[in-house]
């Protein structure tokens, strides 16, 4: 992931459109998300747009919005998404599924930075990056008729493809520890995990990324038996590849508590030092993304010897 944070950091004061691509549940939101709080527009609004959860015949509408009477039920001027993300971002989630006539429309407003509303006809000027993702293979899409070739071009001037959880392990810990601080302060919980959990939970295949694993440990912090129900799945997985007995539980009990104490501690520390460098040590802003209060941070802050980087005068 250090590629990716250098891209961010490479785009970050500029306006250029960015293609995210992945697997789903890699993480194309967080990378979105970076990208927008990285930039000169991180004080105006962040909206997503899932392209695949609305309906064809309502995405025009919502998109690009539409004037009193255009169409039956419209009973007053509704304002699309792309007005609401004026002087902000609008991240297009699942571009892939974009029906070609949106397509020629979004073409458009990457062309001249104006559209119209449905039913009106007085040009909209519009100052909004555009972020797009897809875990569509595009090339393959174009070839068979299904997406622009003109406008593949226009949103991939950069391209970002975000690795599958199973290429990065060595995050793992980390990411787990960031959504167990994340679970347990939204639902009051003191919850921890056992060392040979952290051992399994690095292990999994994870064929659903980052958003299987952030479900986990959300099951593991709200459900009593959620973590024993995890270790007796993912044993299951890799009974077959078990060929070592395991060593007597006493021996290693107190070394494994230890050792679990001592991985949490750094997971954690790391979680929170990328967090605070993604938005630059913007500590109210870091405090809403891990979704603790400010005191909170702070206190970790300290309790994890974190210092701002110095910058440079310019």
């Amino acid at each position: 992931m250090r590629a990716i944070r250098s891209i961010i950091e490479s785009i970050a004061d500029t306006d250029t459109t960015v293609l995210i691509r992945g697997e789903s549940g890699v993480g194309k939101d967080l990378v979105a998300r970076a990208i927008h709080s990285a930039s000169a527009r991180a004080k105006g609004l962040f909206v997503k747009v899932n392209c695949a959860a609305i309906p064809q015949e309502l995405l025009e509408s919502e998109l690009f919005g539409h004037e009193k009477g255009a169409f039956t039920g419209a009973l007053r001027r509704k304002p699309g998404q792309f007005e609401f993300a004026n002087q902000g971002t609008i991240y297009l989630d699942e571009i892939g599924e974009l029906p070609l006539a949106l397509q020629a429309k979004l073409l458009h407003v990457l062309q001249d930075f104006q559209f119209t509303r449905v039913g009106g006809h007085a040009p909209i000027d519009v100052d909004a990056r555009v972020i797009a993702a897809t875990n569509r293979d595009l090339e393959e899409a174009m070839a068979r008729g299904e997406f622009r070739e003109d406008l593949y071009y226009r949103l991939n001037v950069v391209e970002i493809q975000v690795p599958p959880l199973r290429e990065r392990r060595e995050e793992i810990p980390a990411l787990a520890a960031w959504f167990l601080s994340k679970f347990n302060a939204q639902y009051g919980r003191q919850k921890t995990l056992s060392p040979e959990t952290l051992v399994l939970l690095t292990e999994h295949p994870w064929s659903g990324n980052v958003r299987e694993l952030e479900n986990m440990i959300r099951r593991m912090v709200v459900l009593a038996d959620g973590e024993r129900n995890f270790e007796a799945q993912a044993t299951r997985v890799r009974l077959p590849q078990a060929t070592v007995a395991p060593l007597p539980k006493q021996s290693v009990s107190e070394s494994l508590r230890e050792i679990a104490r001592r991985g949490a501690r750094e997971a954690e520390r790391h979680a929170l030092a990328e967090v605070l460098e993604r938005v630059r040590w913007n500590r109210a802003e870091a405090s809403r993304i891990l979704k603790v209060s400010y005191k909170t941070l702070l206190n970790k802050i300290a309790e994890c010897e974190l210092t701002a980087p110095v910058r440079r005068l310019s």
